[in-house]
């Protein structure tokens, strides 16, 4: 893989964060429950996707070479997890 290219893991991790950060920040502006609704399909498709991707990185981590970059792709995807507790919390106590 050319290093000067994002990989699929990072742009997914990246994009995940972003859709969900658009939906929380239009549910607190707007307080349209409809988005909740939105907001946790969203987040049952991005785990079983994510679930999926960090599998492909573990295998990858344990079989293939390239250790520290696949541990940081893994580090990456794992950093939504915090942040969509973050945003579920936020969300049920500002309700």
């Amino acid at each position: 893989m050319n290093s000067n290219k994002i990989s699929f893991s990072t742009l997914f991790a990246i994009g995940s964060f972003l859709i969900g950060t658009i939906l929380f920040l239009s549910f607190q502006l707007t307080k349209n429950e409809s988005l909740i609704i939105i907001g946790l399909c969203y987040v049952l498709l991005a785990i079983l996707i994510n679930s999926i991707l960090l599998l492909y990185l573990l295998y990858e981590f344990a079989f293939k070479s390239k250790k520290e970059e696949t541990a940081i792709k893994i580090l990456i995807v794992l950093s939504n997890i915090p942040i969509a507790y973050l945003y579920f919390t936020l969300t049920i106590n500002n309700q």
